[in-house]
This record gives structure tokens, sequence and C-alpha cells, in this order.
């Protein structure tokens, strides 16, 4: 599989370079404040993570975006056109410490976060489970941990939906964005911090 990159290197995108690093995916991992400041995490995450700029990081062909809600346009301000690319919205639009949820005006965060990403295939996921549980071994409990993910291209469904089950996880289709990120979005959707497993 090609270099993922992963833009945010707080707890949802760290957890993530984790599990991609313990199936042999390489990642470049970005944040704001540069590669310098990313050696110690990245050391401890091992050879398939390295740090990078979020300019290298956006310009892999998959993207995950995990950047806290206000904070995201500056971290996507400026990057090229994503060119029919495919980025993972694993963000919530939540302000810590309050965990105050932000006025969306009735919109979903993925549709305010598409716009910030033009030319990108979006696919909301990796966003409502607990961090550790997105770097813990998704089958510690007997079966496969459940993973949410949605989407309006079917292709980059199918490509994130592969990447899911690649990582040991079970992914479950919400459908179209508008539908499925809603019932995925935290705070207001019924599906975020469940740790559902699929038994075969």
């Amino acid at each position: 599989m090609t270099t993922i990159g992963v833009i945010g290197a707080g707890a949802i995108g760290s957890a993530f370079a984790n599990a991609l690093a313990n199936k042999g995916i390489n990642v470049i991992l970005s944040n704001s404040r540069g590669p310098a400041s990313l050696a110690e995490l990245v050391s401890g995450l091992g050879p398939w993570v390295k740090a990078g700029t979020r300019e290298e990081a956006a310009a892999q062909e998959i993207v995950l975006v995990a950047v806290n809600w206000s904070r995201l346009p500056v971290a996507l301000a400026g990057l090229p056109d994503f060119a029919g690319r495919i980025v993972i919205d694993a963000n919530n639009p939540i302000e810590a410490p309050l965990f105050k949820p932000v006025d969306l005006q009735g919109h979903t965060s993925s549709a305010v976060f598409s716009e910030l990403v033009p030319g990108a295939r979006v696919v909301k996921a990796f966003n409502h489970l607990q961090p550790h549980l997105i770097s813990a071994d998704p089958a510690s409990e007997g079966g496969r941990r459940v993973l949410f993910l949605s989407g309006d291209d079917q292709q980059a469904m199918e490509t994130v939906g592969g990447l899911i089950s690649r990582l040991g996880f079970f992914g479950i289709d919400l459908g179209a964005l508008d539908v499925g990120a809603r019932l995925a979005q935290f705070p207001g959707g019924p599906l975020p911090a469940l740790n559902l497993v699929k038994f075969t």
C-alpha cells in the first residue's frame, strides 16, 4: 500500500499512525509546529512513521486529517487542490477542554470540512472511537472491532474500507456523507464512542 499522510499529530492522528505502523504501512505524520517537533513521537512509533511537513503529508494518495476543530482552516489553508485524492475526515466539531459543541447551523461537520479540502474525495472515518481503541489490537476482544465509514464516492469508500480491513477492523458502510456522517458525528450522533465488536 502507498504511504499515507496524516495532518494532525494529536490523540487521533497519533493513534491512527500507530495502527498503520503495526501493519507495516508507511506514514508521513505532520503537525503545525514542523517535523522537528515530532522527533520523539515518531521515534516511539517505529520505522514505518516519518515526520514531514503538512505539504508532504497532504501530497499522499490517502490523507487523514485530525485537527482541533477551530484550527482546521489554518491547518488546511494554502494546500494545493487535492485533485481527486482521498481525504479521511476524522474530525469532530467540539472544542476542548470543555468539549463544547460547535454550532454548525444544521450542516454536518463533514460538509463543512469538505469545503476546506477542494478536490478531495472525502470519507468520514476514524472519528467515532476513542484513540486508544484505534491503536489497540482490533481483535483483542475476540472479534473485530467495528469502524464506521461514510462517503459519496464509491471507489474512495472501497479503498478506505480495504484499509480498515487491513488494519483488522470490521468496517460498516453508513452510506452518503449527509446521512452517515451525521450518525457518526460527535457530539450529536448515536454511534460515537460505542465499542462494538463483530463476531464471526
